[in-house]
């Protein structure tokens, strides 16, 4: 895993990808499908940046085939889940938020689950891949705070040691059956039936969202602007977005610090710091500038 480390963009640099961005937005309908790359200026791990070890996280159908792994998987999210509750938005976060206050920017679409889009203060929000202060039932379907589950897990466990910082938060962890078959953690079971609780997280191997995927094609439709910001789009979900847009005949903006799948496709491609970047064009056009 890996954080934004990257030197922000020269001061010449910056001005003009702001203004060569900015001016393709400018009176236009724009949508923001949002990734990792985002959420690493607040020091939150990306699991796929450059340089990123290969893992292989828990799987849907391990979760559901196996007590092992639902004791393990729980463990792990219960043991780093409370330092995301202290995670602040970053600029690129405010900067979208400010952006759809000012009528600039329709929604977003996220692939993240960290929820910091919301607490930035943007108002319309389709999370692809869940959110991670939910918990839902396998069995009825019930969704429920994770911050209520937090007080039984830790109840029942005791003796459970949190992480100490973001770098070892796991939201899913990696698939280690070795350290899988031992656990010993205690699970909760659903307050209203009973059931298999499960974090409201997409799982590899899960079937998506129909109704948040519904929404996200819908306001790509109603758009005039894709912009992509901190994502390779190595998740198909996004690029699947990506394609929407260009199927439509959509502009599409990428403000990414590495390679992308969409870079060919871009109106206007822009290798630097979501953050900084989204941060200049938000001033930029609330300027008139």
């Amino acid at each position: 895993m890996t954080t934004s480390t990257r030197p922000p963009l020269g001061a010449d640099e910056l001005a003009r990808a702001v203004a060569e961005v900015a001016d393709l937005l400018r009176g236009r309908r724009t949508v923001a499908l949002t990734g990792a790359g985002l959420s690493t200026e607040a020091g939150l791990p990306d699991y796929r940046g450059s340089g990123v070890p290969e893992r292989e996280p828990i799987s849907y159908q391990q979760f559901v085939g196996a007590e092992h792994w639902r004791r393990y998987c729980w463990a792990r999210n219960q043991a780093g889940w409370s330092l995301l509750e202290r995670l602040a938005p970053t600029a690129g976060h405010r900067a979208l938020a400010e952006l759809e206050a000012g009528g600039l920017v329709g929604g977003v679409i996220t692939q993240n689950v960290d929820r910091l889009h919301t607490r930035a203060g943007s108002r319309r929000v389709h999370e692809l891949h869940g959110a991670y202060d939910r918990v839902v039932c396998l069995d009825c379907g019930d969704r429920s705070s994770r911050a209520e589950l937090d007080a039984r897990l830790r109840s029942l466990n005791p003796g459970l040691v949190a992480v100490a910082s973001l770098a070892e938060v796991e939201v899913l962890p990696a698939a280690d059956e070795s350290r899988a078959i031992v656990c010993t953690f205690e699970t909760a079971p659903c307050d209203r039936c009973g059931g298999t609780l499960k974090p409201d997280v997409v799982f590899f191997g899960e079937l998506l969202p129909a109704d948040e995927m519904e929404r996200s094609f819908a306001l790509v439709e109603e758009s005039d602007v894709l912009l992509v910001a901190g994502t390779s789009l190595a998740v198909q979900t996004g690029m699947w977005m990506v394609q929407e847009a260009l199927d439509l005949g959509r502009d599409v903006v990428v403000v990414n610090h590495g390679p992308t799948a969409a870079d060919r496709h871009a109106t206007v491609r822009v290798t630097g710091g979501t953050g900084e970047v989204l941060g200049g064009v938000a001033e930029r056009l609330a300027q008139g500038a």
